[in-house]
This record gives C-alpha cells, structure tokens and sequence, in this order.
C-alpha cells in the first residue's frame, strides 16, 4: 500500500502537455466557418488533465485502471475480514490484486521515465538556451567590434585616396632635378637683370647728370649771348644816335 500511495503521489503538472488549438470548421454543403466551441475554460481543462493524470482515468474506452485496483483492492479487504476458512479465495484475490497493482504500476513508471526525460530534456533546453544567450551576447560583441573595424577602413580607405590622388598629381610634374635645373637658371637670369638693372640706373643717373650740366651750360651760354646781343644792340641804338645828331648839326651849319 505504502509502494502504491507513493507512485500515486507524483506531481502530474511536470509533464510536458502541448494543447492543439481547435480551429474553426466548415459546415459541408453553405462553405461557412464556425467557431469552435469549448465546453471548459483553459484552468478548468488543467484542473481535469491533472485529475486524468493521477487517477490513470485517460483512457475512454472500458473501467479505469484505477477504479479496477480499488474494486480489486475492496473485495481482497473484504474477503480477508471474513471469519470463514478462505484461505485459497484470499491468496487467489491477493494475486489478482498484486496482478493489477503491477499492471497499474507500468504506466506509472512509464510516466516517471517521461517525467525524468522531461527533466532531463529541459536541463539540456536550459543549457542550451544559455548557451545561445552566450553565443548572441558574444555575436552582439562582435558585430560592434567588426562596425569600428568597418569605420576605420572607411577612413583609412579614404586617406590612401587621396594619397593616390596626391600621387598622381605628383607625378604630372617634371622631376626634381629638371625642376631645381629651372630654377637655378631662373635665379641666373634674375641675377642678369638684376646687375644689368643696376647698370642701366647708373647709367641713367649718368646721363641724367650729364643733361643736367649740359643744360646749366647751355642756359649760361643763352645769358650770355642774349646780354651780348643786348649789348651790341644798345650799342648801335646808341651810335645811331649820335650819326643822326651829327647829321642835323650838319644841316643847321649849312
């Protein structure tokens, strides 16, 4: 008795019940769909599966088994009460109930099997689902890795274009020595023109002072040729004078 209160003992509610939904039904021959209608409400229906569980009453065909063994169970009890000598019809009620206790323990212990599988499954679900919590948090860690990675070669990508492109306009001009050839000629010829600049301003300067005390000699000269011409000019005004007076005298005398 203890063996069989402890099997029926067990918590039903471990195992593992997936529920299908009723879907909706055609009605043959109007093509309309009907909602399905449920005699129990979800905790009603938990309620009766656990109930079916524990007292083995799954089954919808024949006694179930656990009415079976307690009506095996009653008359063995009531037999062994009796005061006659029923020896035999004791041990034959004692065998037909140890019969139907094992047969009643088999499912039992197929529902213990399952009940540890389940256990068992859902450790290993459990590890698994921590397993992959792992594997998303590390995959997150590397996409963001892998997203700085990607900015980097973004930037650098662009610094090595233009590099190229500072290359290539590099390369379009001419070489280094033919460049510092040019420019030491360009600096000679500066150098020309500069001597050649400072020649021509002396040079200028020179004749500047040249014309200069050519032109002071030339205004002297005009002075003094004007005031000779003044001169000689008054001169003869004066000479004339004095033919004309001697002249008149002259008349006056004759």
């Amino acid at each position: 008795m203890k063996r069989l209160i402890t099997k029926l003992t067990f918590q039903p509610e471990i195992i593992i019940m997936q529920r299908k939904t009723l879907k909706g039904r055609k009605i043959s021959g109007r093509g309309e769909t009907v909602a399905a209608n449920y005699a129990f409400g979800p905790l009603e229906d938990d309620v009766i599966i656990k109930h079916r569980l524990l007292t083995r009453t799954t089954t919808t065909r024949g006694e179930p088994p656990l009415k079976k063994l307690q009506k095996k169970f009653a008359s063995y009890v009531s037999e062994i009460e009796k005061d006659e000598d029923n020896y035999n019809d004791c041990v034959k009620l004692s065998k037909a109930f140890l019969q139907e206790l094992s047969t009643f323990e088999i499912p039992l212990l197929k529902s213990k099997a399952v009940i540890d599988s389940n256990v068992r499954e859902k450790e290993n679900f459990n590890e698994l689902k921590d397993d992959i919590n792992r594997q998303i948090l590390q995959a997150q860690a590397d996409i963001e890795d892998l997203k700085k990675q990607l900015e980097e070669s973004k930037i650098e990508r662009q610094h090595k274009e233009e590099c190229e492109a500072i290359r290539k306009l590099i390369a379009t001009q001419p070489p280094r020595s033919l460049m510092q050839k040019v420019i030491t000629d360009l600096e000679k010829e500066i150098a020309a023109l500069e001597a050649e600049n400072t020649a021509s301003s002396r040079l200028l300067e020179l004749r500047k002072k040249q014309f200069v005390d050519e032109l002071q000699n030339t205004i002297e000269e005009d002075e003094k040729n004007l005031i000779e011409e003044m001169r000689v000019a008054t001169e003869e005004q004066k000479n004339g004078m004095e033919d004309a007076g001697g002249v008149s005298e002259a008349m006056a005398v004759d």
